[in-house]
């Protein structure tokens, strides 16, 4: 059973200073900023304040978070409120979840070069499920989806692939009926892969021509357009993996998925087992065996490593919107599309004025910020605030 309360930031607390000194050259500025941040979420470093109960006196101090998307405890809030927007957009249909993932030739190109690559991966599956879906021989309609950017494995090592949740059906080209695809089938998965293997190769390659492609260490020869051709002729021939899982069984379960995908980072804290001598110890679903559930044991300066593949380039997004549900004009095409379905229009409603952090967690979650933990009668009120870097003039006494 895994220690309560073990955290990734425990690990990068205790070797993060060694690590960035042995590995100086070697990390980027992102990385760095990473370790950094994860290290000092929700301590003295970040600031915070002192609450105290107006009914018993229990008092409690709150550490600033550190924000940042790669943080495994900074998330909640953001997923939580990412959902709320989602579920106003579900439409009345079946729903599916589609899978593109390149060879690991390509995988090697793409961590030297994120931006690049990850953004061609997200144009070439676009590309392929509207060209598919467009087909009459196929659907035969204009589609929308969300794409969801993974870059792990269950191991932690770098496994670039986008999860998409794709409702059932599209607007015919007439834009006067909704089409469904049939029960339980959305488009063929050969088809589809076949297809964003050529676009995506094609694009591939277009970035290297305009000289957007860098490489390093082992594969510096890849700069010589021939040794380049000569690398990704195997990925030409071999099948690229692009599955559909089963569809869900309806709205509901789309927003399980997403809660569980959209904001997730490499490791999840519940997912760590030990931090002792060393090493780290973190279950793991080995998919070539039934997904069973293993325990993988790996040396602390290894699992930093693993964990810091993921940091993604500043400012690059990886949930994106495509076709229907492209942001430009998502409110006007799903209103069409109700209509069509002869589904009622949205009931979302936005709130009058913006919430306090504390209000918009329990609409959230359902959860109270603002009751006793101690007393459950009164209510945290803030009596002091302090600054990054400072302490609390005085502990709060300790309640038992």
């Amino acid at each position: 059973m895994r220690p309560c309360g073990l955290e990734v930031a425990d690990i990068f607390r205790q070797i993060g200073p060694a690590y960035r000194s042995q590995h100086a050259a070697a990390l980027s500025a992102g990385q760095r900023r990473v370790m950094r941040d994860i290290e000092r979420c929700r301590t003295a470093a970040l600031g915070g304040h002192i609450e105290q109960c107006d009914a018993c006196g229990h008092q409690r101090v709150a550490f600033n978070s550190c924000r940042n998307r790669h943080c495994p405890k900074c998330q909640s809030l953001v997923r939580a409120q990412w959902l709320e927007d989602r579920q106003a957009e579900l439409l009345p249909v079946e729903y599916f979840h589609v899978v593109f993932t390149v060879p690991q030739e390509v995988a090697a190109i793409a961590y030297q070069n994120k931006a690049v690559v990850y953004d061609i991966l997200f144009h070439a599956t676009s590309q392929t499920l509207r060209t598919i879906a467009g087909d009459p021989k196929h659907l035969g309609a204009e589609i929308g989806f969300i794409a969801i950017l993974h870059t792990w494995g269950q191991n932690l090592m770098h496994h670039p692939h986008l999860h998409c949740v794709v409702p059932g059906g599209g607007i015919s080209p007439d834009g006067k009926r909704w089409i469904s695809c049939r029960p339980g089938f959305f488009l063929p998965v050969r088809v589809l892969s076949r297809l964003f293997r050529r676009l995506f190769l094609e694009q591939l390659r277009q970035a290297f021509g305009r000289g957007e492609l860098h490489f390093f260490n082992s594969l510096a020869a890849l700069q010589d357009p021939a040794a380049f051709a000569k690398y990704l002729a195997p990925a030409t021939h071999t099948d690229w993996v692009v599955y559909a899982q089963k569809p869900f069984g309806g709205p509901e379960q789309v927003l399980q998925y997403l809660g569980r995908y959209t904001h997730r980072v490499a490791i999840s804290n519940n997912r760590l087992v030990e931090f002792a001598n060393g090493q780290v110890s973190f279950n793991w679903k080995d998919y070539r065996h039934e997904a069973r559930i293993k325990t993988m044991r790996l040396d602390a300066q290894e699992f930093m490593r693993r964990f810091l593949l993921h940091v993604l380039p500043p400012g690059f997004q990886r949930i994106r919107h495509f076709g229907l549900l492209a942001n430009r004009y998502r409110q006007a095409k799903l209103e069409h599309c109700r209509q069509l379905l002869a589904a009622p229009a949205s009931a979302a409603e936005l709130p009058d004025a913006p919430l306090d952090y504390r209000d918009r967690y329990q609409r959230l979650t359902g959860l109270s910020l603002r009751d006793c933990p101690h007393c459950g009668c009164g209510q945290m009120v803030r009596i002091e605030s302090f600054l990054p870097g400072t302490l609390p003039r005085g502990p709060p006494p300790i309640t038992p």
